[in-house]
């Protein structure tokens, strides 16, 4: 499969590069050349037709693309995601974090089935590429379900280990590790990963810590979320989750937090001394009423950053650009500092730190021989007018509106309002709210 976009407003993120206007060639789900045809600073409004050659550079295309001066740019990474738990949107709503997991999380999750897993996964990539969104860190059981719905969807999908002392076991995350990350699944690949210290025994975390050490690999988990959690770390072992965890060896080869969001001078200093990456998550973080990470200094200590929206239970939505705005909105206020976070930090957390904190070095930036993971972004809207900055518009007044095409490894899964994910959305529809209707009411009878 070959193709062309060309008449685009191109923005790589590769370090110090500008937009510029130019065009780029895809062969096989790479990037195979990227021609740089013009500076583009912004401020025109939408006169780029012309500009660019729009003639064919070949008769062995099997699509050209005008772009028409919209933006083209890496696709978002969600770095936090429990994708299946779509069927419980709008479920349960307005609860403390603790009751929200224990008493209506969990039991409803015990009824699902690997067909469930496999269309509630289908429903989330549908709303994962309207947002953008080209790969997601996920952290689900039943994978092997998640990863048919990938696979048939054309959707890139990073899996995380979810073990704890309520489910899952060190050889399936072993099996799954090693079926993953195989160099046949193009799409697919996998970390190891548990649920949260507050679920996981001491002797189960020695065991995981073990086994990552064993294949040189990092561990990723939820982490200080609430101030619940670190106290009650704190009562048990006299240390914070994060010291706690590294104690046990956990991150001798790096890791990933989820959340982090209530952390002191010695997490800090475990963070940076074991390089691990922090995906924060605000919106769920917010309307679970956990608190606000404090993104600014993991930034000022040189930490990895990635944004994630968490699950359809917690945030309710799956949109990146909501996202994106909390992350520096939020630091603004907290910091009572405008210049706090700004724009463009945000951009490269959702995009350079995704893709670093999920082992995606392939699909990082734009540039000749990386995955054609890519997003186009409608800048012939109200929201985007006019180009003072387009990165500022992105991450300030983007929308979903703003995303007229999501491509992943070079196949084009959403474009103007249309899916080719290889099913109908009626029919995704259909069977996810049967599942809900299954599930959720029989819940209710139980109770």
């Amino acid at each position: 499969m070959r193709t062309r976009i060309y008449n685009a407003r191109i923005l790589t993120m590769e370090e110090g590069r500008p937009i510029f206007l130019g065009e780029l060639g895809i062969e096989d789900g790479r990037i195979s050349y990227i021609k740089e045809e013009a500076s583009c600073g912004g401020a025109d409004g939408g006169s780029l037709a012309g500009k660019a050659a729009s003639g064919s550079q070949g008769t062995d295309l099997d699509e050209e693309i005008d772009a028409q001066g919209n933006l083209i740019m890496p696709g978002f990474k969600n770095a936090h995601t429990h994708s299946p738990m779509t069927f419980l949107r709008s479920y349960a709503d307005d609860m403390k974090l603790q009751e929200w997991l224990f008493d209506k999380v969990f039991p409803a999750e015990a009824k699902l089935t690997g067909d469930d897993v496999y269309w509630l996964t289908k429903l989330a990539v549908m709303e994962y590429v309207t947002s953008g969104t080209t790969a997601v860190f996920d952290m689900y059981k039943l994978k092997e379900d998640s990863a048919r719905a990938a696979r048939e969807c054309g959707f890139r999908m990073v899996f995380c280990g979810d073990i704890n002392d309520f489910g899952g076991t060190l050889e399936e995350m072993e099996a799954d590790y090693v079926r993953y990350n195989q160099e046949s699944e193009e799409l697919l690949s996998y970390r190891f990963g548990f649920h949260a210290e507050y679920t996981t025994s001491k002797e189960l975390m020695e065991k995981i810590a073990a086994l990552a050490h064993k294949y040189e690999a990092p561990v990723c988990v939820h982490c200080s979320e609430t101030k619940r959690e670190v106290e009650e770390c704190r009562e048990r072992s006299g240390m914070s989750p994060v010291v706690y965890m590294d104690s046990l060896g956990l991150f001798r080869h790096g890791g990933v937090f989820f959340h982090g969001v209530h952390v002191d001078d010695k997490d800090f200093e475990a963070i940076k001394e074991k390089k691990i990456g922090v995906v924060t998550n605000p919106a769920s973080n917010l309307k679970l009423a956990s608190g606000i990470a404090p993104v600014k200094r993991y930034l000022d200590e040189g930490i990895t950053l990635a944004i994630g929206t968490d699950s359809p239970a917690s945030n309710n939505c799956l949109d990146m650009f909501r996202e994106m705005f909390l992350a520096t909105g939020l630091q603004k206020v907290v910091c009572d500092d405008p210049e706090a976070v700004p724009a463009m930090d945000v951009l490269r957390m959702a995009t350079l730190g995704g893709a670093r904190v999920m082992g995606l070095d392939g699909c990082d930036v734009l540039s000749e021989g990386k995955r054609a993971d890519l997003i186009m972004i409608d800048l012939m809207q109200p929201n985007m007018q006019p180009l003072h900055s387009i990165e500022k518009n992105v991450v300030y007044s983007g929308s979903k509106q703003n995303v007229k095409m999501t491509m992943v490894n070079g196949k084009v899964l959403y474009r103007d309002g249309q899916f080719y994910i290889n099913e109908s959305p009626e029919t995704v529809y259909e069977n996810a709210n049967r599942i809900a209707s299954r599930i959720l009411e029989s819940k209710a009878e139980e109770n």
